[in-house]
C-alpha cells in the first residue's frame, strides 16, 4: 500500500483538494469492491492542529508525519503567490527531505510555486496554470517552464496546469501506479478527455498594470488603443519622451516582455474575442485584429494558442 500525503497549505483551493481525494477514494473503492487490498493510504498534512472535517482521512500536523512515497500539493486560492509561499515556507525543508528519501512529489495548478520555491524544480521541466506562467518564470528562471503543457514529469517530480488539468495528472499517476486499465476506468467515471496535452487555448492575456512607470504605462496605452494600425516600435513610441532603447529596456523590465511581444499578444487576444463572439469571416478577423498577412496571422495564432483559428472558433464559439 502506497503512503500518500496530501498537503493542506494555508490558502489551499478546496476544489483542488476535493478532486484529489475524490479520485484516489474512487480507485480505493474499486479495489475494495473486488475484495483486494486498496493501493493508497491517504493522509492529510497540515501546518497546525486544526480539524479539517471535510475528509474521512486523518489530518496530521507536519511535525508528526513520517515518510511518504507520494506527496501531492494542491493549488492556492490566494492570488498573491508570494504571500502564499511565505505562509507555507515550513513545508519547504520537509519537501526537500522527503524527496531526498525517495518520495515522488506532484503539484497541481499553482501548487507548483511551492515546489519551485524548494529548489527541487531547478533545471527541470514544469508547468502551472497558464495565466500564472509569466509570474512563475519571473520568480523561478531556473525552472524549464513548459507553459503549453497540461502535465509534466521530470524524474520523481510531476506538475499540472490549471483547474481540470488536475485530473490529467491524477490519471498519469494512476497509470504509473495502478496500470492503464485503471486510469481509463477512472477517466470514464469522471468524463475526462485523456488525450488533452495542451492548455494554451485556455490562456487570457492579462498584462501587468499596477506599476509606477509612466513611460511604460503610456506605451501600453498606445499599443492597446492602436494595435490595429501600429506596424513598428517607432510608431508606438514616437510621442513618448524617451529613446527607443530606454523604452524597450524599461518595458521588458516592468512587464516581462518586449513592446513587440506585447503588441502581438494584444492582437491575438483581440482575434480570440472576435472568433468567440462574432460571426466575422476569417479575413475580417485577421484584418480587425491588426494583421495584413493571413499566413503570418495563422502562424502566430497557432504558436500562441496551440490550435488554428478555425479550431479555436469551433471550440469556444457558442452554438
Amino acid at each position: 500500500m502506497m503512503q500518500v500525503g496530501v498537503l493542506l497549505p494555508k490558502n489551499f483551493r478546496l476544489l483542488s483538494i476535493a478532486a484529489i481525494l475524490d479520485v484516489f477514494d474512487t480507485v480505493n473503492g474499486f479495489y475494495t469492491k473486488d475484495e483486494l487490498e486498496t493501493p493508497f493510504n491517504i493522509s492529510l498534512i497540515s501546518l497546525d492542529d486544526k480539524n479539517y472535517n471535510f475528509s474521512t482521512h486523518p489530518c496530521i500536523p507536519l511535525e508528526n508525519v513520517g515518510q511518504f512515497e507520494l506527496i501531492l500539493i494542491p493549488s492556492f486560492a490566494n492570488h498573491d503567490i508570494k504571500d502564499c509561499i511565505g505562509a507555507n515556507s515550513s513545508y519547504i525543508p520537509w519537501l526537500n527531505k522527503q524527496h531526498a528519501a525517495g518520495a515522488e512529489i506532484a503539484t497541481f495548478c499553482t501548487g507548483a510555486f511551492l515546489l519551485a520555491a524548494s529548489g527541487l524544480l531547478d533545471r527541470k521541466a514544469a508547468t502551472t496554470h497558464v495565466d500564472a506562467c509569466s509570474a512563475f518564470s519571473t520568480a523561478f528562471p531556473l525552472v524549464h517552464l513548459k507553459a503549453d503543457k497540461t502535465v509534466t514529469q521530470d524524474g520523481r517530480l510531476f506538475t499540472s496546469g490549471g483547474a481540470t488539468s488536475t485530473f490529467h495528472l491524477l490519471l498519469h499517476l494512476l497509470q504509473l501506479h495502478c496500470g492503464k486499465d485503471m486510469a481509463v476506468k477512472v477517466a470514464k467515471i469522471f468524463a475526462i478527455d485523456m488525450d488533452r496535452v495542451n492548455q494554451l487555448y485556455f490562456s487570457t492575456f492579462q498584462p501587468i498594470r499596477h506599476h509606477n512607470d509612466d513611460i511604460v504605462a503610456s506605451a501600453q496605452e498606445k499599443i492597446e488603443n492602436n494595435y490595429q494600425d501600429i506596424a513598428t516600435i517607432e510608431e508606438m513610441i514616437k510621442d513618448i519622451p524617451s529613446s527607443r532603447r530606454n523604452i524597450v529596456r524599461r518595458f521588458k523590465q516592468v512587464i516581462g516582455i518586449t513592446p513587440i511581444k506585447y503588441l502581438q499578444q494584444t492582437r491575438i487576444e483581440a482575434a480570440k474575442k472576435l472568433l468567440e463572439q462574432t460571426a466575422q469571416q476569417m479575413t475580417e478577423v485577421i484584418y480587425n485584429s491588426g494583421y495584413n498577412d493571413p499566413k503570418a496571422f495563422r502562424k502566430v495564432f497557432r504558436k500562441s494558442v496551440g490550435m488554428t483559428p478555425t479550431q479555436y472558433r469551433e471550440k469556444f464559439q457558442p452554438r
